[in-house]
């Protein structure tokens, strides 16, 4: 929402805002703009007849004083993404759709735009490295590249998110079913995805992955008047570490990698193709892309040991994670944490859907913050329902921070890599130090032996 003021903002709006609690980065570049309300809180005087416009986030209650006064008053009140499709219904609208991989397909297409040179605007999920704000609306930009969720949209707007943008070109890059507390069933959910394809405009495009079931047959039983275009994993090798991209008779090294990330680059790459940027233009732009925030970020490393962070929480994407880094490096272990944190996951009627997906790692662990249970008001189980969930009679669980922590700084991380996943923030572990004691710690066992 603060990216959103402050796109708003620039462009020559008179923008202000409520939130009852506000934390950075918002607070800092609320200020820098002159957007930073003087006090937290609802104040519902604020909301007089002369507004043009409300703007209501997902996660306002439906009782919220200024909403209330603004139903009241008979503003008009957009949701999120009906806004973003309010300054954009004019131009080229690219949507980036699926369970898995929109923010790093998004961020990849804005990155190969950019170097291409091309005017354009922008909604997405996180922040990217020479990018100052997460949405980019201007007046004169032909082409909107979104970030297309598909949660609902607000607390008085049960639609998903990605119904409303009405795209012209969309990815779509997978089916996973996620958001149980939204969609309770998997083909509930499978049916937001063919009516998404239903909202794209006629004679628009589809660029899908032919490598999902699921998905493709949602494709292929579409009748929508849109062309349809497959992908699958581009040609690659791996040396050293490295993963390369082959193409016209060359070798485009990547800083990101994983089956996953191949996908995404091929997404990226039709979409790009479709907006004018050729071939040569792709795979030159691509090789200096360094990820989007939370996605394989590598916090870092020694001779043997490399220690990510990542945004996987879900059972596709927790699978994947893992499955890319023992790819990458097939002479180390792995040891993968991941952290419950979302209303989905740690349902127990969906904890089933997570059987299988640690298997690659040698080592696995689980974490669910006690507070976590409190804070979403699920009752809490014990580490035994999580082991038969995940099918692996050698998990670790873990729900106390400080007992994580105790374990993570003693483990034998020797040859291994660290890989910590989690939508969350590990009951507030400081990921840097963690990072600088087991490096140290490898570092000095090496001199040693």
């Amino acid at each position: 929402m603060h990216n959103l003021a402050i796109a708003l903002h620039t462009k020559g709006f008179n923008v202000t805002g409520s939130d009852d609690v506000l934390f950075e980065p918002s607070v800092t570049r609320l200020s820098r703009y002159g957007l930073l309300p003087p006090q937290q809180g609802w104040y519902p005087e604020k909301i007089t007849a002369d507004i043009d416009a409300i703007i209501l986030g997902m996660h306002a209650r439906v009782d919220n004083p200024e909403l209330l006064k603004a139903q009241e008053l008979g503003l008009k009140i957009y949701s999120y993404p009906e806004y973003i499709y309010e300054q954009s219904k004019d131009k080229i609208r690219v949507v980036i759709g699926g369970s898995h991989g929109k923010t790093t397909i998004t961020s990849m297409i804005l990155h190969v735009l950019k170097a291409a040179g091309k005017d354009f605007d922008y909604m997405v999920g996180a922040q990217l490295e020479g990018f100052d704000t997460m949405v980019k609306l201007t007046h004169e930009a032909p082409v909107i590249v979104i970030e297309g969720d598909e949660y609902l949209s607000s607390p008085i707007d049960r639609r998903p998110k990605f119904h409303l943008y009405k795209a012209n070109i969309a990815v779509l890059s997978g089916i996973a079913w996620d958001h149980i507390n939204v969609f309770p069933t998997f083909e509930f959910y499978t049916e937001q995805f063919s009516e998404f394809l239903r909202t794209i405009v006629p004679g628009g495009t589809v660029v899908y992955c032919e490598q999902d079931a699921v998905l493709t047959k949602v494709v292929n039983d579409d009748r929508s008047d849109i062309k349809k275009i497959p992908y699958g994993l581009p040609a690659f090798k791996i040396a050293d570490g490295i993963t390369s991209l082959v193409a016209e008779g060359h070798e485009y090294p990547l800083q990101v990698f994983g089956d996953h990330n191949l996908l995404n680059t091929e997404a990226a790459r039709l979409i790009c193709q479709e907006l004018g940027v050729s071939a040569q233009q792709f795979y030159h732009a691509i090789t200096s892309f360094k990820g989007a925030a939370r996605r394989l970020e590598l916090l870092g490393k020694t001779e043997g040991t490399n220690i990510y962070k990542d945004f996987a929480h879900s059972p596709s994407k927790l699978t994947a994670t893992i499955q890319a880094v023992k790819a990458q490096f097939p002479d180390r272990k792995l040891l993968a944490l991941i952290e419950l944190h979302t209303f989905s996951s740690l349902n127990k009627d969906f904890l089933n859907e997570y059987a299988h997906t640690m298997d690659s790692a040698d080592e696995a662990i689980v974490f669910i913050d006690e507070h976590t249970f409190q804070q979403k008001k699920i009752e809490p189980y014990p580490p035994e329902v999580v082991k038969k969930a995940f099918a692996r009679d050698d998990l670790k669980v873990f729900n106390h921070t400080d007992k994580l922590l105790n374990y993570l700084e003693h483990a034998d991380t020797q040859n291994k890599n660290v890989l910590l996943m989690s939508s969350g923030n590990f009951g507030g572990m400081d990921l840097s130090k963690l990072t600088e004691s087991i490096l140290q710690k490898n570092s000095t066992n090496q001199i040693i032996n």
